[in-house]
């Protein structure tokens, strides 16, 4: 994911480590906070694959700087990320999610369609797994077990209605 959340604010503008670090925080602080120790070698991945350049300009203070600038090839892997397939584990699926979500502007209109079902179909199998968790009658749950599954069925409710008005607003936009 901090791939995709690099090349999303560099397709902005080209940025420093520092500014990428801060821009990712504006953007996608509710899903992701990487760390400095995380983006540095994700922009030596990326710069080595093409996707960004780096030049050094010195600043009117005498400061070198190293500004990171996202190449052609960098605009099509961003698309390539986002249609890319999701971990199976429930936990880092929604923060992909939200993260390709926002970044999904980017798509065409084809592509966009297929993430928003991709994460929709994802989602549905992860409420019925809580659902059929729940109602198990084999499966011990204590009291707090019963309330954390009912809350994450909740929340994949919520979140199955959202795509679902974002696959709308989609298919509207023609």
């Amino acid at each position: 994911m901090i791939e995709i959340m690099i090349l999303y604010v560099l397709l902005k503008q080209d940025l420093t480590m520092y500014s990428i670090h801060k821009r990712i925080g504006e953007y996608f602080l509710a899903y992701s906070t990487p760390s400095f120790g995380a983006i540095k070698p994700a922009l030596v991945r990326l710069e080595k694959a093409g996707c960004i350049t780096s030049s050094k300009i010195m600043s009117d203070g005498g400061k070198l700087s190293v500004f990171y600038t996202i190449t052609k090839e960098g605009s099509k892997e961003l698309q390539k990320l986002l249609v890319k397939p999701f971990s199976t584990n429930p936990l880092q699926f929604l923060s992909d999610a939200r993260v390709k979500i926002s970044c999904a502007s980017v798509l065409s209109k084809e592509d966009c369609n297929e993430l928003l079902l991709n994460i929709k179909s994802i989602a549905l199998l992860h409420k019925v797994n809580a659902e059929q968790t729940l109602e198990d009658e084999y499966t011990p749950k204590d009291f707090y077990q019963k309330i954390a599954l009912d809350n994450t069925i909740c929340e994949y409710k919520n979140f199955i209605s959202m795509v679902e008005g974002l696959e709308k607003n989609n298919a509207g936009n023609s």
